[in-house]
């Protein structure tokens, strides 16, 4: 009786019609109008009716700008229409207002006999940048809603769009995500066209190709794809865009909103598609046969396809020598099943097998574990969920304060913990050494997906033991072996296998050895680097020759020596005057 009273009081007061100044909305200045509708119309020679029209649309906006004029002294009229906001208002006095309003300019504009709008595109207008036929409305308030100035002649069905784009953008700083000791250090910035001229400025290559096109209803965003010709594979070239081009959606904020849409399996928690802030890191990609998508407003570029080898590499890889950068990789995959299986196992060890664990040790674990009111598993994932929690308040908080209170929350509470009995000593070791184990992760998506799998296998870990974790981690595998990265096989090298691939997959081989691109990727152009390019030490033959060309270029001879050791030479060569 209470709960429908109660029903029904909550029914009339969520009826219960708003105020006075939400009852009456003023209706928002200006008309909704769709992209269909502007692509449909057309420019008209009439200078009045494309402004009302476009006055309509845009005229609420309070940065604005509409400015008509006279050509010179003759009695045609023009009309400018930009955003303040996006342009630079020097550069449109200088480059468009200035050059047409001149007299010594403009004045016989009507005696050439010419097209007006080619001779201003060609002959008037100083900017660098001038796209001329364009006749729709869609492609003036794109152009303008990106910074562009558009202007209008009376008596012209066309429209020159001005290039004049000014908006403010954070300057190339150093990576936040991929720090490297060695190698560079710049990293993205959130204009799409900084990021494509960082790429273009390591790979001076004329087969390097960039399409751009705009995604989203509403934002318009400018999203481009880059690949190099002769490297990338026709196919995979075309599914890329075939995706993308499928996507229709209100806007584009990130390149995480591109990635969901366009990836393989919609569901699996191991990410399918790369990211990474680093110019260098994407002109590697390039240089595989992958493909690279940029999208405005994000310093992150994503790349395609990948496996699960290429989310374990970073990028000091490949600039430090092979014998470290293989024992560093070899720890990442240890650190990477340390962060997914350690607490399972403690878990499944404790509770189910402690047989196998040492008398002296179990005497140790039952001494700590004494007075501790909850099972292993409980334990464990109150640790856990309490470290993730200070990891994420710690990324939340500015960096300053945000360091300060994980590593002092998790010694506080850790401490506490113990001595408040909650949980034992022993599990916060595990716990902690899970979570450094994590960090080794090159990849966040990867390192967020171990996390999310872990709390799935201590569970297992708590009802069937090491048989619940085993079983677990072959689901996990088949579930990986089924994965398809546009096409290339998740696990590979391993599955299927290749074995020239594996020189770049768990140890990293010598640029010497590694003569061609994964096997995957590049189904053409497969070499990469010469195969005669292993060093070694000079022989004696080696020597000879070399010492004739020397010769051949008036360098030393090395078959004449002072009497001192040092050698002498013919001619005016180098040392000649035994100096």
């Amino acid at each position: 009786m209470g709960v429908n009273i109660f029903t029904r009081l909550f029914r009339k007061r969520a009826a219960k019609k708003p105020g006075p100044a939400i009852d009456r909305p003023d209706s928002p200045k200006g008309k909704v109008i769709k992209d269909e509708a502007l692509k449909s119309k057309k420019i008209s020679k009439g200078l009045k009716e494309n402004r009302v029209y476009l006055e309509d649309i845009l005229g609420q906006n309070v940065d604005i700008v509409s400015r008509e004029f006279r050509l010179g002294t003759g009695n045609k009229y023009a009309w400018l229409v930009c955003l303040d906001s996006l342009t630079n208002d020097a550069h449109i006095s200088e480059n468009i207002l200035k050059p047409l309003m001149l007299e010594n300019l403009m004045a016989g504009i009507d005696r050439l006999g010419g097209d007006v709008i080619e001779i201003i595109e060609k002959s008037i207008l100083t900017a660098a940048e001038v796209r001329s036929k364009v006749y729709n409305m869609y492609d003036v308030t794109s152009s303008v809603l990106y910074g562009s100035a558009a202007l209008f002649v009376d008596g012209y069905e066309e429209a020159l769009i001005i290039n004049l784009k000014d908006w403010p953008q954070r300057a190339v700083e150093k990576a936040d995500v991929e720090v490297v000791v060695r190698g560079p250090k710049e990293s993205f910035t959130e204009t799409i066209g900084v990021n494509t001229s960082l790429v273009r400025r390591r790979l001076r290559s004329p087969n390097l190709v960039i399409e751009g096109f705009n995604l989203g209803r509403e934002t318009n965003t400018a999203v481009t794809i880059a690949y190099l010709k002769g490297v990338v594979s026709p196919e995979l070239l075309q599914e890329v865009k075939s995706r993308v081009n499928r996507i229709d959606i209100d806007g584009i904020l990130e390149g995480n909103y591109i990635e969901e849409l366009i990836q393989d399996d919609p569901y699996t928690p191991f990410p399918q598609i790369g990211f990474s802030e680093r110019p260098d890191r994407v002109v590697s990609a390039l240089l595989q046969g992958r493909v690279c998508i940029f999208t405005d407003g994000t310093p992150m570029v994503l790349y395609l396809p990948i496996s699960l080898g290429d989310l374990l590499q970073s990028p000091e890889d490949y600039y430090a020598r092979y014998h470290v950068a293989t024992a560093i990789r070899l720890l990442r995959f240890l650190g990477l099943a340390i962060s997914l299986l350690l607490p399972s196992f403690y878990i499944a060890v404790i509770t189910f097998h402690q047989e196998m664990i040492p008398t002296q040790l179990l005497i140790s674990i039952a001494a700590s574990r004494e007075g501790v009111p909850f099972p292993a598993v409980l334990e464990a994932l109150i640790m856990e969920l309490t470290f993730e929690a200070l990891r994420e308040a710690g990324i939340r908080l500015p960096r300053a304060v945000g360091q300060a209170v994980s590593i002092v929350g998790a010694l506080v509470i850790g401490q506490s913990a113990v001595q408040a009995g909650i949980v034992s000593p022993l599990m916060v070791i595990v716990v902690a050494i899970t979570g450094i184990a994590s960090f080794m992760i090159p990849s966040y998506n990867l390192a967020m997906a171990m996390r999310l799998i872990r709390f799935p296998l201590m569970l297992l870990a708590a009802t069937l033991g090491l048989f619940g974790v085993m079983t677990g981690v072959l689901a996990m595998l088949i579930h990986m072996a089924g994965l398809r990265s546009f096409g290339v096989p998740y696990l590979a090298p391993l599955a299927p296998l290749k074995i020239s691939d594996l020189k770049d997959f768990m140890v990293r081989a010598p640029w010497w050895a590694m003569h061609k691109r994964p096997t995957e990727l590049a189904r053409r152009n497969e070499r990469r680097i010469a195969p005669d390019l292993k060093p070694h030490t000079p022989s004696e033959g080696d020597v000879q020759e070399s010492n004739l060309s020397l010769k051949e270029f008036g360098g030393l001879d090395a078959g004449k020596t002072s009497a001192d050791g040092r050698s002498g030479t013919k001619g005016g060569g180098v040392g000649g005057d035994g100096t």
